[in-house]
């Protein structure tokens, strides 16, 4: 039987059905519970505010790979609030090299979500905006050839016109989203909430995560320990160059199942 352990009071009521400071529960959460757990927060009245959250995993020893992929160092749960986090999303954003490397397809439909989606106002499945300088794409992969939704593609004013095309023509929006070649975290964020995407999820890669943390336009971390030592020189969740202050996250929720520990955080 896999076990969830709530560490907070607001997890805790949602998984001891209602009732905080219980035992823990025998039991997987089902899609609905994780969906309630990791729901975006409520937007003020007036204009909806655009909510960046992350999606990452980590060893114990601080790598979010081995041997390139995240996919050895996750777990089934893991990859159940992976997909819980993307049918909440209106857009998932991605770097350019994560896409190659991890082969990225598109976002699918999922029944189980269908109705809630509808109700939200969203599409059936979120867009995959990819961050990315040089456009450098097989537009015959799936991402390009069958999303459910338009597949994006941030980029910068400068891009190389043909590759604009050529992405174009492959049925992807080209959106801009900095004056030079590569793309301006605040100013990707903002496009995308222009486009009517404010809940948003990025999955990566380090380098682009790392830029949205220097940016200040992260609002919430969700992490993943998994309790494996990998050595090596595999990167952090997070590269690039340091801030010069710290920022500050507070934990929101703790899950535990098998040792894996599933946090969220949001920025203070």
């Amino acid at each position: 039987m896999r076990r969830l352990f709530p560490v907070t009071d607001e997890t805790a009521t949602r998984a001891l059905g209602g009732s905080a400071g219980g035992d823990p529960v025998e039991r997987e959460w089902s899609l609905a519970e994780l969906a309630a757990a990791y729901a975006y927060p409520e937007s003020a009245p007036g204009a909806p505010q655009p909510w960046l959250r992350a999606n990452m995993v980590s060893t114990l020893d601080g790598a979010a790979q081995h041997d390139g992929r995240s996919q050895p160092i996750s777990t089934a749960t893991d990859m159940r609030i992976f997909g819980t986090l993307r049918a909440l999303a209106d857009v998932v954003m991605v770097g350019a090299e994560t896409v190659r490397q991890e082969g990225y397809r598109p976002a699918r439909v999922r029944a189980e979500f269908a109705e809630a989606r509808e109700a939200a106002g969203q599409a059936p499945a979120p867009a995959i905006a990819v961050v990315s300088a040089g456009l450098e794409f097989d537009y015959g992969l799936p991402l390009f050839t069958s999303p459910a939704v338009p597949t994006l593609i941030l980029t910068g004013a400068a891009a190389a016109p043909d590759r604009v095309a050529a992405a174009e023509k492959a049925g992807a929006r080209v959106v801009i989203a900095g004056d030079g070649v590569g793309v301006d975290p605040v100013r990707a964020v903002q496009a995308l909430a222009e486009l009517g995407h404010t809940r948003l999820l990025t999955e990566g890669g380090p380098r682009m995560l790392g830029q949205l943390v220097a940016a200040g336009v992260l609002d919430e971390l969700c992490l993943t320990i998994s309790p494996m030592l990998t050595a090596g020189d595999a990167q952090r969740i997070a590269g690039g160059p340091s801030v010069a202050v710290p920022k500050r996250f507070e934990l929101v929720s703790l899950l535990e199942e098998e040792g894996f520990l599933f946090g969220r955080y949001r920025r203070t």
